[in-house]
């Protein structure tokens, strides 16, 4: 009876021991990614949107609502305007009114390690363990030029968690459990992504059906139909109901626009990088290790790779979802080597040794944060902030400006209403499109007419931009102030008195 007793009473232990050995390695792989982001935190800050993302949660908080129209714009305050973002920018304003900067890059680093941690714990239920890594940390190489401070960078350990929720019950013939609803709400609240996340429920579905046994294809499709259903449900489920639906379908209908917006812009593989680099070696492993896929996981392998290739911003759902698609036919049939030492085996089977050395890695990771935090301030780059010519603008009174795009959001976060920043779904296509035909000197008409129109005192463009060299030259317009940052133009006649003092043009625009 004492030897039963003494079974029973360790078995559990053993079986936590594994369960937190199970972790131990995607939590250390999780926390040196978050090192690694946050040392390079200044990365994190390259893209002037996050200051209005922080400035909106802040009028969240401060209102204790959503806002439904624009409150920052110059040209379409009091448009309708919804944020798809709103519990994202919540958190990253709530964490910079406590640390200021450093508060949006520790949250946003600390994300990205929970992807990276969540990946690196599936794919080693299929790959060794050096492989899961290894990948996990290829994915974030693929997409560090897209890992800001920014909504989409919050959503990422929702999207991979939801993905391989959804693989996992494809590969086992099942559809996945209503208990994930949750999970799409919370997307759905943190970024206006989650609609990728109900696209990939039909192509994911299709993969269950066709591994299915015949007589329970029909009735396996059904379940994953009523799931899709209850998806759609669940993405309303946030403080805009089915407009959250209509805001993250609007990015989508700006046509042309997505071609000159740097994120939307298509892959150029006139030069050789890293997803150049990875998507080439994908194609030659497949065929050296003469890897074989059933068509919906083609299917569904080749959408990633289109979305990938349309849009770089799609670069991070490639680099962290196609892993999940291949992990399972990549798994190895012979088990693979246990080249660990029965010290170790021993060692790791101790009860609590695994739990007590992630509470180790996680103090030394709490420590370095604050060491490095409290002798490092995270700041911009200079070019998306133009703190002179603000200053100088804010002394004059001015505020009617036209603004250069990159300037928006610094300009909101000064509380001086931008001609145009980063919302483009605000803005529209054609005022975008006429906006970047004007300042890049493609169409001096489209230039005056805009500055006439919205009446227009002063300009805030790059120094090197072709609209400003070409107020050099125009009546009614005179230089104030220039710095390496930004170059301000001021009125000196009315409206519509601007004309050319003679036919200019700047290097590239059209000869007239």
């Amino acid at each position: 009876m004492q030897a039963s007793h003494s079974i029973s009473m360790s078995a559990p232990s053993r079986v936590g021991s594994a369960s937190a050995a199970r972790w131990l390695l995607p939590f250390g792989a999780g926390a040196a990614t978050y090192l690694l982001c946050f040392f390079t935190g200044n990365t994190l800050l390259h893209d002037s949107d996050s200051f209005w993302q922080v400035k909106v949660g802040q009028w969240i908080i401060d209102h204790r609502a959503v806002p439904y129209s624009d409150i920052y714009s110059l040209i379409r305050a009091g448009d309708s305007w919804i944020s798809n973002a709103w519990l994202s920018q919540v958190l990253y304003a709530v964490v910079y009114d406590h640390w200021g900067w450093t508060g949006p890059v520790v949250l946003a680093s600390l994300a990205i390690g929970a992807a990276v941690a969540i990946l690196v714990h599936l794919l080693s239920a299929h790959l060794e363990p050096a492989h899961s890594v290894l990948v996990a940390m290829l994915a974030v190489a693929l997409s560090f030029d897209h890992l800001l401070a920014r909504p989409h960078v919050l959503a990422l350990p929702v999207m991979v968690a939801w993905v391989a929720a959804l693989m996992s019950a494809a590969e086992r013939r099942r559809s996945p459990s209503f208990l994930l609803l949750p999970l799409m709400s919370l997307w759905a609240s943190l970024h206006g992504g989650f609609v990728l996340g109900l696209a990939l429920i039909g192509p994911i579905a299709l993969i269950a059906v066709w591994d299915a046994a015949p007589e329970r294809r029909v009735a396996l499709f059904l379940r994953w139909f009523a799931f899709g259903c209850a998806a759609l449900v669940a993405s309303c489920c946030t403080p805009y109901g089915w407009l959250t639906l209509l805001a993250a379908t609007r990015i989508l209908d700006l046509g042309q626009l997505l071609s000159v917006i740097a994120e939307w812009q298509p892959a150029n593989f006139s030069s050789f990088g890293p997803f150049e680099a990875c998507l080439l070696g994908l194609i030659g492993f497949g065929f050296y290790r003469g890897i074989v896929l059933s068509p919906p996981r083609i299917l569904l392998l080749l959408l990633l790779v289109y979305m990938a290739l349309t849009h770089v911003r799609s670069i991070d759902a490639f680099a962290f979802l196609s892993p999940l698609v291949l992990a399972r036919p990549l798994t190895r049939r012979d088990k693979p080597a246990d080249r660990v030492s029965s010290w170790a085996k021993e060692f790791w089977s101790l009860p609590y040794a695994s739990g007590l050395t992630m509470v180790i890695i996680a103090g030394c990771v709490a420590a370095s944060t604050l060491s490095y935090a409290a002798h490092h301030d995270f700041v911009f780059p200079k070019t998306p902030t133009p703190t002179a010519a603000l200053d100088l603008l804010k002394q004059r009174g001015t505020k009617r400006i036209f603004n250069a795009y990159a300037f928006g959001g610094y300009m909101i976060a000064r509380d001086m209403p931008p001609f145009i920043d980063g919302r483009a779904e605000l803005y529209g296509e054609t005022l975008v499109m006429d906006y970047f035909k004007a300042t890049e000197g493609r169409r001096v008409d489209t230039l005056l007419r805009l500055l006439d129109e919205y009446r227009i005192d002063a300009t805030l463009l790059a120094p090197d931009s072709p609209a400003a060299l070409l107020l050099d030259h125009m009546q009614g317009w005179k230089r104030l102030y220039a710095d390496d940052i930004a170059v301000i133009h001021v009125r000196t006649e009315e409206p519509g008195a601007g004309m050319p003092a003679k036919p200019t043009c700047v290097p590239g625009c059209p000869a007239p």
